[in-house]
């Protein structure tokens, strides 16, 4: 008995405690008085906790305009690659198994490729095609599912579908859109979730593509401008975290809406942030 709720209760909270560490120190740090060095010792809450930092961003860097910028790229970017990862997933899921395979060991060996191999091709074809200092070239992407990772996640995920189930909706008429759509979609919305969180995470926290492709300030995204704030003044420890809290805060709070959504039956219901309460069946007259 205790060693189960050892397993289910304090092991996770150990774990939990351990990943949140770093956010909670950066919050603290943030809340330092202007100018003050990095603390020396473990500093679990400042001795005089201020919100200065927080109110001098806007004046350094143009906050929300970069907030506002990333906030567009996100609400584009998440969307496709959700569409595009999902309906290669399940294309996958419909090949014969020695094409799938070979198709997995091929997005495979697509993971060990870096990123910086594509670099200069990449900004070479954007040059070319007009559009240096837009946004398409940070949605780019997106229309290749930011990662094979999240593909091969909707692959494992598609698999679980029984063929059965395919071939009953094929008999009735129903296209491959539509399958996917209505049958194959549903089933794995875990899977979804998932993708979509990791979507917005690249997204969000994408420095190097800004950085190559936009000129113009005022397109420049949160990350950029968080660059910009380490150049202007680096010795400005609290100023520095409470650009990173900034930078974090939003995929913290999309991953706690994720996981509310994925634990409740009534997903509408999470969103709302209550659960709804049924409405008690009529009575006969005789038992009121």
């Amino acid at each position: 008995m205790a060693g189960r709720w050892l397993g289910r209760y304090v092991v996770p909270a150990l774990v939990a405690a351990l990943f949140a560490a770093p956010l909670w120190f950066m919050v603290v740090g943030s809340l330092r008085p202007a100018g003050s060095p990095p603390p020396r010792t473990l500093e679990l809450w400042p001795a005089e906790p201020t919100t200065d930092a927080y109110a001098r961003l806007p004046e350094l860097v143009p906050l929300f305009r970069y907030l506002a910028n990333s906030a567009l790229v996100v609400a584009l970017a998440v969307p496709l690659t959700v569409l595009v990862a999902s309906l290669t997933g399940f294309g996958l899921r419909l090949l014969p198994r020695p094409a799938r395979r070979r198709a997995l060991l091929g997005l495979l060996a697509l993971l060990l490729v870096p990123v910086t191999a594509v670099w200069a091709t990449r900004f070479e074809l954007f040059r070319l095609a007009g559009v240096v200092d837009t946004y398409l070239p940070l949605l780019a992407p997106a229309l290749l599912a930011v990662s094979p990772f999240l593909v091969l996640l909707y692959a494992w995920s598609f698999g679980g579908i029984p063929d059965s189930q395919l071939h009953a909706a094929r008999l009735e008429g129903a296209g491959w859109l539509t399958i996917w759509r209505r049958l194959a979609l549903p089933q794995v919305k875990p899977a979804t979730l998932a993708v979509a969180v990791l979507a917005f995470t690249f997204h969000w926290a994408n420095f190097i593509d800004p950085l190559l492709y936009l000129t113009s300030g005022d397109r420049y995204t949160w990350p950029l401008g968080l660059r910009f704030l380490l150049l202007l003044n680096p010795t400005d420890w609290p100023l520095l975290m409470a650009g990173c809290v900034v930078a974090t805060a939003p995929c913290v709070l999309v991953f706690l809406l994720a996981q509310r959504i994925l634990l409740s039956d009534d997903p509408l219901a999470a969103l709302r942030g209550r659960v709804e309460v049924p409405a008690r069946a009529p009575q006969p007259e005789g038992r009121r």
